[in-house]
């Protein structure tokens, strides 16, 4: 066979597997956009949220809208999970369902550093479709996903994209930092925001929370909260309202501080009486001669993973439960020590 001959034939047989088309005459990849549409969207919501204001002078009371995002049925009881900014200082949520009936909701609990919140409607003739959670341990850069919400307040679209990069961070409400937050080039646009974000096979893998551009307008950077913090942080809201966090029970000061001094750690302001760190002997500031403060404890590590920031350590604590015992690092002075400290809840 002439070579010529040979790479079109070869041309031809890998076009033919890229382009593979479903019975009904679409593309597989057409296909299994439709179906997962089809499959997820009766569990996507529209949530709009207002404030209740007085006028002075009628003293009537007036609903301002506060703004409008996506949400997903997390389970069928009724729980909504969505964006915390999406809901943030409303009085009044209301939740309208892919059929078009709208009920007014509750919150349930919030977790502001997370972005996420979880409200609850009662629908009892509505049959409700919880998303069905997956996993982002196969994630990998290059992979499919979509994107179903209600950007502009309009009726449920569907975005599709790829997996951008993995392990970024964007800052939270509270300024604290969402780790392992996924990147996704898939279009998400104002009002997609607590929508969420799928897999190719529509499974839940994160909640779609912001966009990073100079107009406001997607352009190609997206970003969701990962599901092993949702799978983690919505059932601790359920349950209790808000996030259960461990901690040591100290007061830490501010990481510009301990910048403007050259300290590379988290530095201990004060210890709580009968808090897990004074029961481990962690120290805080003490007053010397003169009035002066002087230089406790200087946090380095938890673990023996090294932390440079409050950000850093309270990532680190998250990891392990309330009632565990860790390991933190400390420099005292010029000696490093290492106290293992039983972690209590903290607010």
């Amino acid at each position: 066979m002439h070579p010529i001959v040979s790479i079109i034939s070869t041309f031809t047989i890998l076009a033919a597997h890229a382009l593979s088309w479903s019975d009904d005459g679409l593309l597989e990849d057409e296909r299994n956009s439709i179906d997962i549409f089809e499959k997820v969207s009766p569990s996507v919501v529209f949530i709009t949220s207002k404030a209740v204001q007085w006028d002075l002078f009628s003293l009537n009371v007036f609903e301002i809208p506060q703004g409008s995002g996506s949400g997903f049925i997390w389970d069928e009881q009724g729980h909504i999970v969505t964006n915390y900014h999406v809901i943030q200082n409303a009085d009044n949520i209301s939740v309208t369902l892919a059929s078009g009936k709208s009920y007014d909701a509750s919150v349930v609990g919030v977790a502001p550093s997370k972005d996420l919140a979880v409200v609850r409607i009662k629908a009892r003739n509505e049959k409700l479709r919880p998303v069905t959670c997956g996993t982002i341990d196969d994630l990998k850069v290059g992979r499919k996903v979509l994107a179903i919400g209600n950007p502009f307040g309009l009726d449920q679209t569907l975005t599709v994209g790829i997996v951008s990069a993995l392990g970024r961070q964007i800052k939270s409400v509270t300024g604290r930092s969402i780790h392992d937050v996924i990147q996704t080039d898939a279009a998400i646009n104002p009002g997609n925001s607590g929508g969420p974000l799928l897999d190719s096979r529509g499974l839940l893998i994160g909640v779609n929370t912001a966009i990073m551009t100079p107009s406001g307008a997607s352009a190609g950077i997206g970003f969701a909260v990962p599901v092993t913090t949702v799978r983690k942080v919505v059932p601790e809201l359920i349950a209790h309202g808000k996030v259960i966090r461990p901690g040591l029970g100290v007061q830490l000061l501010s990481d510009a501080m301990a910048k403007n001094y050259g300290i590379e750690g988290v530095i201990v302001g004060a210890v709580y009486a009968g808090s897990a760190a004074d029961r481990a002997g962690i120290k805080g500031l003490t007053r010397g001669s003169f009035g002066r403060y002087v230089l406790g404890d200087i946090i380095i590590g938890i673990n023996g993973k090294k932390v440079t920031t409050g950000d850093e350590m309270s990532y680190e604590l998250e990891k392990y439960k309330v009632g565990e015992t860790i390991t933190v690092n400390i420099l005292r002075g010029s000696s490093k020590l290492s106290v293992q400290v039983k972690l209590q809840q903290v607010e």
